[in-house]
């Protein structure tokens, strides 16, 4: 739909992308009666997953580019049977523009009637020169005789940018749009091709292009609704953009929610309580505001009311329920640790990324350094960068273990993290990595 609008957070989402997403769709919805949609850029974190199941929650629809495909171009035609009478052809084509889709039984296009199929089988059928055969004997043959047989097929989820070259090249105005199965679903005319609408997209918990869906600047980018430092995308004409020092982006969403006049129903509520107690580490995290306390107290009574699923609750209760769904080690695979929560950054000529895990007790991460720090390796070499972390933070004690991947800049020697014997940084009190660690890396490559 070309007033459609994808709400969507950062690739690899965390609880509070995925939760500003659904809060900023539903008010859009609510306060705009805005065709707006939740997305989400990556699959689910184990954190994020529990949230949702314990709210009843379905999870945003998976968008993980901008760039059009040929399901939002197509139309989906009447179709007729490739036995059926040239005479239903004509009579189908009159209503769809000169065009008669021939799909068999199965559903599999079989052929497509235009005008000139239809001369092309008269002249080859009839010759030159026709003689007694009469108008109704012609409209009496069957269609699969008079249809083009080679008309190009297109998946719906295709990407148009991938087959332009060969849109150009064949000397064809319309295509077949078919399912993954090659069962039809539409026609999409060769104008609509090379001119596709532009999908609407508002990004939520980030604004660096990096971090963004792929092929952002094939969309429309309409608003940034963020807390992060600036590195925002190009955009082709002015837009909202709103980055505020607050904890959370679910607390933004929850000050315009509270602005409008209107209020949550529990399970979303609970949804974007659920991001802002997570990035906040129940409001504790050095990135906490008064605002994000506020808006925890807003967001609990909206979420903690009777019949919900949270009833009963407390901000404290859930948000230690929140944090430990996400937490620990021994049950995931190393290179999930590694890749599930990350972010990447250039800086002084470098580029890198940041992971980061949260446990209940940091002793634990003693038994799993090794296969942490391969997978940190794997990481770097296969994304090409120049080196990797990953920050271990115990969400209890509020202090973190800092790991770097093998052969590290030796200026990040100079971190202010204390090496320790098993080759770790000691990072105590460090527990955000937007606002203690990052600026501490960026502060020694760039200087």
């Amino acid at each position: 739909m070309s007033d459609q609008i994808y709400v969507v957070g950062h690739i690899n989402p965390d609880t509070d992308a995925i939760a500003s997403a659904m809060g900023y769709a539903w008010l859009l919805r609510e306060r705009d009666s805005a065709n707006a949609v939740a997305a989400r850029a990556g699959a689910l974190n184990a954190q994020t997953s529990w949230v949702l199941k314990t709210l009843n929650i379905e999870a945003p629809t998976l968008l993980t580019d901008a760039s059009p495909r040929f399901g939002s171009v197509m139309r989906r035609l009447d179709t007729i049977r490739p036995d059926s009478q040239l005479g239903a052809a004509w009579i189908l084509a009159s209503k769809t523009g000169g065009l008669a889709p021939v799909v068999s039984e199965d559903g599999i296009p079989y052929g497509m009637i235009n005008g000139l199929s239809l001369f092309k089988y008269f002249t080859d059928t009839l010759g030159p020169r026709p003689g007694d055969t009469t108008v109704r004997e012609m409209m009496a043959e069957k269609c699969r005789d008079a249809a083009d047989t080679a008309v190009p097929q297109y998946r719906a989820n295709a990407h148009i940018r991938d087959s332009l070259n060969k849109l150009l090249r064949l000397e064809y105005n319309d295509y077949w749009v078919v399912d993954e199965q090659g069962v039809y679903m539409g026609i999409a005319h060769q104008r609509e091709v090379l001119n596709p609408p532009r999908l609407k997209i508002i990004l939520v918990d980030h604004n660096e292009p990096r971090q963004a869906i792929a092929a952002l600047e094939e969309a429309e980018l309409l608003e940034i609704l963020d807390h992060h430092r600036l590195g925002n995308p190009h955009t082709h004409q002015p837009i909202r953009f709103t980055v505020d020092t607050v904890g959370s982006t679910s607390t933004l969403v929850t000050e315009l929610t509270a602005e409008a006049g209107l209020s949550m129903p529990p399970e979303l509520a609970g949804t974007l309580l659920a991001g802002l107690v997570s990035d906040t580490l129940v409001l504790t995290s050095p990135t906490t505001t008064q605002r994000d306390k506020d808006a925890a107290e807003r967001l609990g009574r909206w979420a903690f009311v009777g019949g919900s699923p949270l009833t009963g609750k407390t901000i404290e209760s859930y948000g230690k329920e929140v944090l430990i769904a996400g937490a620990g080690l021994s049950h995931r695979n190393p290179k999930d640790v590694v890749s599930t929560d990350i972010k990447p950054f250039e800086g002084g000529g470098f580029k890198f990324a940041v992971a980061q895990v949260e446990v209940t007790d940091i002793l634990q991460l003693s038994e799993h350094i090794g296969p942490l720090q391969n997978a940190l390796n794997d990481l770097r070499d296969k994304r090409g960068l120049d080196f990797s972390m990953l920050l271990v933070t115990d969400v209890v004690r509020s202090t973190s273990r800092l790991l770097v991947s093998s052969n590290a800049p030796t200026i990040l020697n100079d971190l202010p993290y204390p090496p320790l014997p098993d080759s770790t940084r000691d990072a105590q009190g460090v527990v955000s990595r937007k606002k203690q660690l990052l600026p501490a890396i960026l502060g020694l490559l760039e200087r």
